[in-house]
């Protein structure tokens, strides 16, 4: 008995030196439970990005590692930006409004940035239509346009799409990273923004390698 016992106990320790040697990034990200559903198509890795324009660590991160990884992302990923937004009283809806209005009138690139820079460099409140009216049409975008996007059917919707799943990802501060709805990555779990983008690649390679 004690020999079956002995065996078993290093049988154990042989299969966890084995799973971490397989996953040399274990405990540098979690788990979603439930996996919550992806929008990609079948042959791509979704990753999605939850952010606040009003997080300094939102914008750190995405002038230092991922502006440059949006740019050069792999041919294999589906990559979307998504405001985190808690509930129906969370105090930022009008700049994740401002979001999706820019994604509606397909002037993105030309926004989020200013907008970041708006609210961190220039220390100016943005969170209200009029102030996010008047930065729209100082980068090209007509008034009228903005004010009709603002409260579309659309916008509405796409904002009670990010509070579903801002929940469902179980996220409790930002930025976050999810890849493929199963995985959530933090720069505290990964130990800095560097470590997290090489635990974003590993992700990615696992989970296109299970297609």
């Amino acid at each position: 008995m004690k020999i079956y016992t002995k065996l078993t106990f290093i049988c154990l320790i042989l299969i966890f030196q084995t799973a971490v040697a397989e996953d040399g990034y274990a405990g540098k990200y979690e788990l979603i439970t439930p996996a919550q559903k992806t929008t990609a198509p079948a042959d791509k890795v979704e990753v999605v990005e939850l952010f606040w324009y009003t997080c300094p660590h939102c914008y750190r991160f995405d002038e230092s590692h991922f502006k440059n990884w949006r740019k050069n992302k792999p041919a294999n990923v589906h990559f979307t930006h998504m405001p985190a937004i808690f509930g129906d009283n969370d105090k930022r809806l009008p700049l994740a409004k401002a979001f999706y209005v820019a994604k509606a009138l397909q002037v993105l690139d030309k926004i989020h940035t200013p907008l970041f820079k708006a609210i961190h460099d220039d220390k100016r409140d943005m969170n209200n239509k009029a102030t996010l009216q008047k930065l729209f049409v100082k980068h090209g975008v007509k008034a009228e346009d903005f004010a009709k996007n603002y409260d579309s059917f659309w916008v509405n919707t796409q904002i009670n799409r990010a509070k579903t799943m801002t929940k469902g990802y179980g996220i409790g501060g930002v930025p976050v990273i999810i890849v493929n709805g199963k995985y959530r990555l933090t720069s505290e779990l990964a130990n800095g923004y560097t470590e997290m983008m090489k635990v974003l690649e590993y992700l990615i390679k696992k989970e296109h390698s299970a297609k």
